[in-house]
């Protein structure tokens, strides 16, 4: 039985899918192509790839549609590895569903390391036996909203609470601002990033983690945060 993941590569540009099927093939994957989004959701169908590797600018349909159309059914970690670089067209395939974004040119030990770690998270996303978050010292117990570092239950507010559980339920990917303020705050969230700056900052102060060299929050800039997993 090949228990290696599947990987599906949209890419057309020929040189850029030979390298990603070299190297993800020397990493130990099993990696599938396609050329265009036509072919993508053929294969999708027909092979169930455990993770998307998506480029945006493919010759019959934009790839921002292509991860809208795929979030209404299907629910594959999705990278995205694009020659687009503004922090706009991050922010809307981040919004659209992807899971993460690089951008071209690329390093290939950078994109096998977001690779694990959507990878990862997908498996703990689909498996009901875990109900923490655990990493660097740091325990979130969903189920009884505890939140403990090194041991040491940490009192939270009900808004910084909110924020550390949203990015420990999608640990290890990219979660906008946009997302971050409707999770939070709902339908009351606006378009000021202020108020989640500054929640961000206490909720680090009280983590004991550095912005500038984090354990735990990591800022995207212009983008959104994650949370190490």
């Amino acid at each position: 039985m090949n228990n290696k993941a599947k990987i599906l590569i949209i890419e057309d540009e020929l040189e850029i899918r030979k390298f990603l099927l070299m190297t993800l093939r020397a990493n130990d994957y099993n990696p599938i192509e396609a050329k265009n989004g036509r072919e993508a959701i053929s294969q999708i169908i027909g092979n169930n790839p455990d993770l998307i590797i998506l480029d945006l600018g493919l010759p019959d349909k934009d790839g921002q549609e292509i991860i809208i159309e795929l979030r209404e059914w299907c629910k594959i970690p999705i990278i995205v590895l694009s020659a687009r670089d503004s922090e706009q067209e991050k922010v809307k395939a981040l919004e659209n569903g992807a899971d993460d974004y690089l951008t071209k040119p690329f390093s290939a030990a950078e994109l096998m390391a977001r690779i694990k770690v959507a990878l990862r998270n997908s498996a703990k996303q689909n498996s009901n036996v875990s109900h923490l978050y655990k990493f660097n010292g740091l325990e979130i117990d969903f189920a009884a909203r505890l939140v403990k570092l090194e041991g040491k239950e940490i009192k939270l507010t009900p808004i910084e609470y909110k924020l550390l559980t949203t990015l420990a339920h999608n640990a290890g990917k990219v979660i906008t601002h946009t997302q971050l303020m409707n999770a939070v705050w709902g339908k009351r969230a606006n378009d000021d990033n202020s108020y989640l700056r500054i929640h961000t900052q206490h909720l680090r102060e009280k983590l004991n983690d550095d912005p500038m060299n984090p354990k735990f929050i990591i800022t995207i800039p212009s983008v959104g945060y994650k949370i190490a997993y």
